[in-house]
């Protein structure tokens, strides 16, 4: 199986001892036998047949364990693992927000075995074909309106049928590049199909990751069982919406994106490894914009055009000119670019009336007259309650079935009725008491076409490693058809099975639903195709340095600039325990310049009394700032920026290795988990800190902090390291370090300007702080032992290039990275203006003129000070922002 190197060692290959004897591998199975609970009466079970006996697949699976049973609780743990470094998460939706939770994956995989695979695959198949060749007619001539062989009402009150899109035609007549069908299994074995998804179908990217996990912990049984591949059909879908946006790029091979409504939409994680794994760019709705009908992304090299996008955004949020105008995740003048021929959508815009439930109940007669063949796979009975023939014939039987919304949201406007139709949960007949399906049925009987009933059917049940056994779970498995442009369809041999959490609950990720990973076994050999392609044209290669959106650059830029803000606070917080741990008496000047410092840091409120007036009021309003992640007394400290830190990362995902993402994700967690640790059970006294220390506070405390800033420092510099040395020198890359210097340059003009007004450095605690807060102790005693005289302490801390914390250092760096970003001709200005021409713009002999050079010094730093904000106000204005200047002008 193709893809991309995402995991460690650990599970690459099997670790697990091979059996000795033939006696052991005849113990498995009847192992699994004996676990496994039995599947509830009307269910079908998934692993026995009916005598009982393991079904063949499960036979052989267990055959090639290579471990006894009980080694699948070592593999849960590995897989469990594996999912909390990798970073898998799903979104959950409720009232309070949507909290990401760990994805949710079970260790033994639902086994589909090859021949019953054929049957289901053809069915898939023209299901896929039928769709499409619906939407075609639908947008058309629509005969099968005329005919009535799909009732009007049902498309046109439907939000998804796209009235703007009406005789536009999709590149090469594809509606569906990839159509998603859950199938659920009945207690008689035969598969029939509950929904289907046509709009933005999700699970492709949880899909691989769950096989890329799963195939490594068994590696043997997934060999033996010769289990089909998926890579080919990811390599499908790139390639059939490339070779359809092929017209759309005049000749010069597509530029792809894939659309995501961002990081809190529940699927996010899975967008960002689909978008990594096929080689997109994952771009949001502000990434975008039309210019003359066409779409183009916001980079920081200027605009370039996008000629196909795989949307995960549903329909009505696409365009907020034509379609939900209160979006602000779509482009707006979508439409028009696709209406022009443009731009490919994959999927088509205006495909979301098909997910009605309603629609299940017209497909037989549909395939009969445009495809000329009976319904090869079934759905549930289905009545829509919009024909009064259907209403009346199952009215008095609602408790066996499941009544399902016609339409997918509130505020849709009736059909031919002017309230507005509500959106509910599928509602289970059986579950209700006669009181609520009297309840039910009157609903129904007011607004019938707002209601779909099916046939309740018990869901087969599938086998769980739970603890030291076997449970079996509801399961519904989802299939993929992608379309290869040439109206054929290829189904992905596998894809997403979800299971209940309960024996008999119902099946949804967003009420804590689990997955399985999905194995169909072949009789052929197994496909080994790689999704690097054979053969890259020249112009690809220049394309495969992709463009860096805007958004990510701006995200990048961000990113460095709270790395080191992070840094910074910590140098201020060693600061303090360094005063604290100090024999001698702190110096007022000291305090008060390490107390303007941390209020303008972040470390404090302001208005807090300093370290001088009540050094226990500083210090606890400093503790209680350090772990504030909301920032609820205004002082934005260590949490508030290390959260701001993993919000960055979480929506750069695919830009970092699993490590450093790793890193990222638990600095806060960590930190957070250090001052819980430290804090000292009990009420604290009035004079105390809210966390105390293991040994008695001194007077400024902080010493209770310490493993806490400890264990960060070090994380901070792994951090660093790899934004350093393992990320490409892309202009992200370069975006990313401006951000950091550009802080660096502040911060540190900052530090040394507070303690030159304060007139610290007169001290010899003033000299020791300030080389602690600027990282460079050992230089200076290495240089000049204990020469404490500001001269030398300009002459390193401002003046040395060699040293990288030096504000020269940082000034020539920047005018390093400066110079490689990329030119944007439409915005007047240089950059480099912005800074010296050499140096810090001040030679040492003028900083140090007897009677001139401490206010020369203040200028110096003040004048720093404002040049970072100004340079980061231009790079923004630069590279971030695409308004275009304009010479019209508009009069009265």
């Amino acid at each position: 199986m193709a893809g991309p190197m995402l995991f460690r060692a650990p599970l690459m290959s099997s670790s697990l001892p091979l059996f000795d004897d033939a006696d052991l591998a005849s113990q498995v199975p009847a192992d699994l036998l004996r676990r496994a609970a039995a599947a509830e009466a009307g269910h079908h079970d998934e692993l026995r047949d009916a005598d009982g006996q393991l079904r063949p697949a499960w036979a052989a699976f267990a055959a090639q364990l290579g471990a006894p049973l009980d080694d699948l609780a070592r593999r849960q743990a590995l897989l469990a693992r594996q999912i909390q470094e990798d970073g898998v998460t799903y979104n959950v939706y409720n009232a309070q927000g949507g909290p990401s939770r760990p994805w949710s994956l079970e260790v033994l995989p639902l086994l589909i075995d090859a021949d019953e695979w054929l049957a289901l695959e053809r069915g898939v198949a023209q299901r896929a074909s039928l769709l499409n060749a619906i939407l075609a007619d639908v947008y058309g001539e629509q005969r099968v309106l005329k005919d009535a062989l799909l009732p009007a009402a049902l498309v046109y009150g439907h939000p998804g049928y796209l009235r703007g899109l009406q005789g536009v035609q999709p590149a090469g007549g594809v509606y569906l590049h990839v159509a998603a069908f859950d199938l659920v299994r009945g207690p008689d074995g035969d598969w029939s199909v509950v929904s289907q998804r046509t709009q933005a179908p999700s699970g492709l990217g949880y899909v691989m990751q769950n096989r890329l996990i799963v195939s490594r912990l068994f590696p043997e049984a997934y060999r033996g069982l010769n289990v089909q591949h998926l890579a080919t059909g990811y390599r499908r879908l790139i390639d059939t919406v490339t070779e359809l946006a092929a017209g759309c790029a005049g000749g010069a091979t597509p530029r792809l994106a894939l659309l995501t409504p961002g990081p809190y939409n529940e699927t996010y994680f899975e967008q960002a490894y689909l978008a990594r794994y096929l080689g997109l760019p994952l771009v949001e709705g502000g990434d975008l914009i039309v210019r003359d009908d066409t779409v183009y992304l916001k980079t920081v090299q200027g605009l370039e055009p996008i000629h196909g996008l795989l949307r995960r955004l549903d329909d009505d949020f696409c365009d907020p000119l034509e379609l939900r105008p209160d979006s602000t995740l779509g482009v707006p003048g979508l439409m028009q670019a696709v209406r022009a021929g443009k731009v490919v959508l994959a999927n088509a815009l205006g495909t979301g009336f098909l997910e009605s439930p309603a629609v299940h109940g017209f497909l037989p007669a549909l395939s009969r007259q445009l495809l000329g063949e009976p319904l090869a796979l079934p759905s549930l009975d289905t009545w829509w309650c919009g024909e009064a023939a259907a209403w009346q014939h199952v009215r008095d039987e609602l408790g066996d079935h499941v009544i399902r919304p016609s339409f997918p949201y509130a505020g849709t406007p009736g059909f031919g009725s002017p309230r507005l139709r509500q959106s509910f949960d599928a509602v289970t007949g059986p579950t209700l008491t006669e009181a609520a399906l009297h309840t039910w049925r009157d609903r129904i009987d007011h607004d019938p076409a707002a209601y779909t009933l099916q046939r309740f059917l018990p869901y087969a049940q599938a086998p769980v490693w739970q603890g030291e056994r076997i449970a079996m779970r509801g399961a519904s498995v989802r299939v993929y058809a992608l379309a290869d442009g040439q109206g054929g369809w290829q189904v992905l041999p596998g894809g997403m099975t979800r299971i209940a959490t309960r024996d008999a609950g119902p099946v949804s990720m967003q009420l804590g639903g689990s997955s399985l990973d999905t194995w169909v076994m072949t009789h052929g050999p197994v496909d080994t195709f790689s999704m690097l392609p054979a053969r890259v044209k020249l112009d690809e290669l220049e394309q495969r340095q992709r463009p860096v959106a805007s958004r990510t650059g701006e995200n990048l830029f961000w990113m460095g600039r709270y790395t080191e803000r992070t840094e910074l606070q910590l140098r201020l917080a060693q600061g303090l325990l360094n005063l604290q741990s100090a024999d001698d008496e702190p110096e007022d000047a000291v305090l008060e310049a390490l107390s303007a410092l941390a209020v303008a840091n972040g470390m404090v409120p302001p208005g807090t009394p300093s370290l001088r007036q009540s050094p226990r009021v500083f210090e606890r309003a400093a503790m209680e700032a350090l772990a504030d992640a909301q920032a609820t007394q205004g002082a934005y400290s260590l949490a508030f920026n290390l959260g701001a830190l993993q919000r960055c990362a979480q929506v750069l995902r695919e830009r970092f290795s699993s490590d450093h993402a790793r890193l990222l994700r638990t600095m806060g967690d960590d930190f957070q988990r250090l001052l819980r640790q430290a804090a000292t059970p009990g009420v604290p006294s009035s004079d105390t800190p809210a966390i105390a220390g293991a040994r008695p506070l001194g007077p400024f405390g902080f010493a209770s902090a310490q493993p806490a800033l400890d264990h960060l420092g070090m994380q901070l510099a792994a951090v660093t390291g790899a934004q350093t040395d393992r990320m490409t020198r892309d202009p992200g890359w370069r975006l990313l370090t401006v951000g950091r210097l550009i802080e660096r340059l502040n911060g540190y003009s900052a530090f040394l300007r507070a303690f030159w007004q304060a007139d610290a450095l007169r001290h010899p605690q003033g000299f020791d702080q300030i080389l602690t807060l600027f990282d460079s102790t050992i230089t200076f005693r290495a240089r000049y032992q204990r020469r404490l005289e500001q001269p030398a302490l300009l002459a390193l801390l401002v003046l040395d290039e060699s040293n990288p914390r030096a504000l020269a250092c940082v000034l020539r760096r920047l005018r390093t990275e400066l110079g490689k970003l990329p030119v944007r001709s439409e915005r007047g200005g240089d950059l480099l203006a912005l800074l010296p021409h050499e140096g810090v713009g001040a030679s040492l002999g003028e900083l140090c003129d007897p009677d001139h050079g401490h206010a020369r010094v203040l200028t110096l730093l003040n004048r720093l000070v404002d040049t970072s904000w100004r340079l980061s106000d231009e790079v923004g204005l630069r590279y971030f922002a695409h308004a275009e200047p304009t010479d019209s002008m508009v009069s009265a």
